[in-house]
């Protein structure tokens, strides 16, 4: 297998045995591999499913009792299907927790690690084959406003996982501000068009982006890297969702919601809603309760918590939310 410079090569090798819990999952993969498949500054790819069924992932039960426990917060639902931020921090349907390609009464969830999986594999292959690799651990996921599914990294060793390109001018002499390609995505993604959902292929060999490969003993910061702090993300509830949590004000639902706006934010939010705010923090009381009990809830979702006043105050006063 070999790649120009402008080039991507992928190889997906079939002959994989089914893995069971045990198994020296390096040693079945490069078995499948040939002598000459992997060479320095490649990227295995690997399917969390066969990681996840090497390490013992692979329980009995019922799968809904599954996704309870490997969920820290429900972002969405709609029917039977939830929406979730998992134990890990990634958001996916079910936790991750997949119920196909295994017995019938069984699930398999997601490595406890995944970025400490890629670890163990890149190590294995380099004192195995000598070579020097990247490797990313994948699962499918979802994308917010599109349809269909695509594979992503949920774990990866020795690969630049998101490249910056803020600072650098494109051919027109613009600056780049923002951009920054999840080349550990791009690289799932690709591979999975070799791959095949149906055909029993779970890892492949990309060759062409050796720059992304770092040197022996540097396994970078991992697909870890890739997920957003929780409230940093502009989505942290369904729409939904959102207005029930901001509704039952639990401080416990704040983090999806992120950071205290600015006094001014939270003036223009209230006006929006259709509730005067005649000063930076106040809301005249004399507005029906119903307006009142909407500026407590557009509070909360803006990370302001109304302050205790006296019942001769003529204002409803609102504070940030401290840390």
């Amino acid at each position: 297998m070999t790649a120009r410079p402008d080039q991507l090569s992928v190889i997906a090798p079939t002959g994989v045995p089914e893995i069971r819990p045990g198994d020296d999952l390096a040693a079945a993969l490069l078995g499948a591999l040939g002598s000459d498949d992997l060479v320095d500054g490649d990227v295995l790819v690997v399917t969390s499913k066969v990681v996840s069924k090497a390490e013992g992932r692979v329980e009995d039960g019922d799968r809904e009792a599954w996704i309870d426990a490997e969920t820290d917060r429900l972002v969405a639902r709609r029917g039977p299907t939830r929406i979730v931020r998992n134990r890990l921090g990634l958001t996916m349907a079910a936790a991750g927790v997949d119920a196909s390609n295994v017995e019938q009464g069984s699930v398999v969830l997601l490595p406890l690690d995944p970025d400490a999986s890629a670890r163990a594999l890149r190590a294995a292959v380099a004192e195995r084959r000598g070579v020097n690799i990247g490797v990313v651990v994948t699962d499918t996921a979802g994308r917010t406003w599109r349809e269909g599914q695509t594979d992503i990294a949920i774990g990866a060793a020795g690969l630049t996982v998101l490249e910056s390109f803020t600072g650098r001018v494109d051919a027109h002499g613009n600056e780049l501000a923002v951009t920054a390609p999840a080349v550990a995505d791009e690289i799932a993604s690709a591979v999975e068009l070799a791959q095949g959902k149906l055909g029993a292929r779970p890892c492949a060999v990309l060759r062409g982006r050796a720059d992304l490969v770092l040197a022996p003993g540097d396994d970078g910061p991992g697909a870890r890297a890739l997920i957003r702090a929780d409230g940093a993300d502009l989505f942290g509830y369904g729409a939904r969702e959102a207005v029930v949590q901001a509704v039952a004000a639990r401080p416990e639902g704040r983090a999806a919601f992120g950071s205290p706006v600015d006094a001014a934010e939270l003036v223009a939010a209230l006006g929006r809603a259709g509730i005067p705010a005649r000063a930076a923090t106040a809301v005249d009381v004399r507005t029906s309760t119903e307006r009142r009990a909407a500026a407590d809830i557009v509070a909360f979702a803006h990370g302001w918590d109304r302050v205790e006043t006296s019942d001769l105050d003529t204002d409803l006063r609102f504070r940030p939310v401290t840390p």
